[in-house]
């Protein structure tokens, strides 16, 4: 298999670094990131910011579901 050299800004490379597993080459990192059958939930919590919102969006999914319910069956 041959190899190419890439340019990637500064940003990009420490976003790319930030992925990379201890026992990982930045060819597999590209890979796991890009890979399009990967599992989506391992990433997750991975990305700043998202957990909180998740957290917000679930508890509120959580409190909609439990005021449907009492409106449908009178609890």
């Amino acid at each position: 298999m041959g190899s190419k050299t890439i340019s990637l800004t500064e940003d990009a490379y420490n976003r790319l670094k930030d992925h990379k597993r201890e026992d990982e080459s930045f060819t597999d990192v590209v890979n796991r990131l890009t890979d399009t059958e990967a599992n989506p939930l391992e990433s997750a919590g991975k990305f700043p910011g998202l957990a909180a919102d998740r957290d917000e969006f679930r508890e509120k999914f959580d409190q909609d579901v439990t005021e449907r319910e009492r409106e449908l069956f009178g609890q």
